[in-house]
């Protein structure tokens, strides 16, 4: 019987296949020819903008300061009195709402900087303020002073080493027996030197850093617990180079990410007193700290490889710490590293 080929049903038979996968190519070789031209047309425009400098971000109430900043070097601890430009921290859109009212707060290198622009908002808020300083900062702290009277509020200032647990204790009982009592401790004092590697980090330098940035903390926390209650707080100082890591601060970046940890953990081991701990992590800052740090020449440059190309002033941090010190507002936040660094992807 003879047998009847049937004919095929596939589309893709031989005679077709050569041209079907020739078509397939070619139209991923016109796909790849377009975006071929996409990228050169991309690269061109990045080659030229990166030949010309971009123009710093100003996107808050009022604009900043940008580089080229004053090469200025300060002598330690550095002071905001000698500063050429000095840093805005008055806010003068931010408006109080009572937030702090009838709180007290003790702020830890509160004289200038960071802790002098946290100091006047507390006080615009409504808290009493303590503000420890070093002996030698005396004419920054009288400022911060005024500043938090002028807003309404009591202000004493305390002298001392915040690495000297003694002393920690001592101006915990201070601010209790002149201010009445303590609701939010602020540890905010800090050594920074930059060292351009490890050989010239000494273990001299490496345990100044680490007593001041981190046992100081320690200390300060330690003397403050017995005087907080539920609603109580305690905000740390971090870094973004505790989150980054920085190749020429070795061991301030290392107190910073130990701090970063530090307040995790207290958080964790103080929340059923209903006591709340976070951190805020500023990138650069325009505060006598680094000019008192960093040489002339870089100084001008500082702040500039943000994505906004410029430093932070203090006044665009200090509501991040009204922010996390107010039960209104943080009430259910505890354990958190807030950054503020003029950059994405901080964290």
């Amino acid at each position: 019987m003879p047998t009847t080929r049937k004919p095929s049903s596939s589309p893709s038979s031989s005679s077709t296949r050569p041209a079907a996968r020739g078509e397939v190519a070619a139209k991923q070789q016109k796909i790849q020819r377009e975006q071929d031209s996409k990228d050169q047309q991309k690269s061109a425009e990045r080659k030229s903008e990166s030949s010309t400098k971009k123009t710093p971000v100003q996107a808050g109430a009022r604009n900043q300061p940008e580089p080229p900043l004053p090469g200025q070097h300060l002598r330690k601890p550095g002071l905001e009195a000698e500063m050429e430009l000095k840093p805005q921290f008055m806010a003068p859109g931010y408006r109080g709402s009572g937030k702090l009212e009838g709180l007290t707060a003790l702020i830890t290198g509160g004289d200038s900087g960071i802790g002098r622009a946290v100091a006047v908002l507390f006080a615009r808020e409504g808290a009493d303020v303590a503000i420890v300083h070093l002996s030698v900062e005396k004419e920054d702290a009288a400022e911060t002073q005024r500043c938090i009277e002028a807003e309404g509020r009591r202000c004493i200032l305390i002298a001392g080493d915040v690495k000297d647990p003694a002393f920690c204790q001592g101006a915990v009982k201070k601010t209790v027996k002149s201010l009445g009592k303590l609701d939010i401790l602020v540890n905010n004092a800090a050594f920074q030197e930059h060292a351009e590697s490890l050989e010239d980090l000494t273990e001299e330098r490496f345990d100044e850093t680490l007593r001041t940035n981190v046992y100081g903390y320690f200390h300060m926390a330690k003397a403050a617990l017995p005087h907080l209650k539920k609603d109580s707080c305690i905000i740390n100082t971090g870094s973004v180079t505790g989150l980054e890591g920085s190749a020429k601060l070795l061991d301030y970046s290392a107190t910073k990410g130990a701090i970063h940890a530090f307040t995790k953990s207290l958080a964790s081991n103080l929340i059923d007193k209903g006591i709340r701990v976070n951190a805020v992590a500023p990138g650069p800052v325009w505060t006598p700290l680094n000019p008192a740090d960093s040489p002339p020449e870089q100084v001008k440059e500082f702040g500039a490889k943000t994505d906004m190309k410029r430093p932070a002033q203090p006044e665009e941090l200090s509501p991040a710490y009204v922010f996390l010190a107010s039960p209104v507002c943080s009430g259910y936040i505890t354990g958190v590293v807030l950054p503020v660094t003029g950059s994405v992807g901080a964290v």
